[in-house]
C-alpha cells in the first residue's frame, strides 16, 4: 500500500475531480443553482440547453471523471496495470493545465477585484468573486494535488514469488518527467 503522503494528494485530487464532475453534470442536466456564479460563456451554454451544449457538458464531465480515476490509479492496486510513463505524463500534463489555468485566472481575477487592473469590458463582479474564491481556485488546488511529490510516482508493481507478493527492487533513478530524484525503480 502506498505511503500516507502518497495517498493524501491522490485522494484529494480524486475528490476535487469527482466533485467538479458532479457540479458540471448537475448543470449539464439542467440544474441552475449557483449557475449565476459561473457567468459568461459557460453560464450561457448551460442555460442554452441545445444538443451541442449538452454534448459539450457530457464531454467535460467525462474528462473530469477520467482525471479522478487517473488520481486514484496512483494509489489503487488496479493502477499498477496502467503504464508508469502513461500515468506520469498524463498526470504531469493535467497538473500543468490545471495549475496554469486556475493560477492565471485567480491572479488576474484578484487583480481586477482589487482594482489594480481595469478590464476593457464590463465585469460581472458576483461571478468574478466566485471564480477567484471558488471555481478557479478549485482548479489550482486540484492541479497542485495532482503535482504533489507523492502523487508523481505510481504504486509499485508487485512480483509474485512463491506464496507471497514482494515489491520489485528499488534503485535510485532520475525521473525526467518529474525532474526529481526518485527512489522508486
Amino acid at each position: 500500500m502506498p505511503l500516507r503522503s502518497t495517498r493524501v494528494p491522490a485522494y484529494a485530487a480524486a475528490v476535487l475531480a469527482f466533485g467538479s464532475a458532479a457540479v458540471s453534470l448537475y448543470w449539464t442536466l439542467g440544474g441552475t443553482v449557483l449557475l449565476d456564479t459561473v457567468g459568461g460563456t459557460f453560464e450561457d451554454l448551460a442555460r442554452e440547453r441545445s444538443p451541442e451544449s449538452i454534448v459539450l457538458g457530457v464531454l467535460v464531465v467525462l474528462v473530469k471523471v477520467a482525471a479522478g480515476l487517473l488520481a486514484l490509479a496512483f494509489v489503487q492496486p488496479w493502477g499498477t496495470r496502467v503504464g508508469r510513463r502513461l500515468l506520469l505524463v498524463t498526470a504531469g500534463v493535467g497538473s500543468a493545465v490545471l495549475v496554469v489555468y486556475g493560477g492565471v485566472l485567480v491572479l488576474v481575477g484578484g487583480l481586477v477585484l482589487a482594482e489594480l487592473i481595469t478590464p476593457s469590458a464590463p465585469v460581472d463582479e458576483h461571478a468574478l468573486r466566485w471564480h477567484v474564491l471558488v471555481w478557479d481556485l478549485w482548479f489550482l488546488v486540484w492541479g497542485m494535488a495532482f503535482r504533489a511529490r507523492g502523487l508523481a510516482v505510481p504504486p509499485q508493481r508487485q512480483v509474485s514469488v512463491g506464496r507471497g507478493s514482494y515489491p520489485r527492487a528499488r534503485r535510485p533513478s532520475v525521473c525526467p518527467e518529474a525532474g526529481w530524484l526518485s527512489d522508486f525503480g
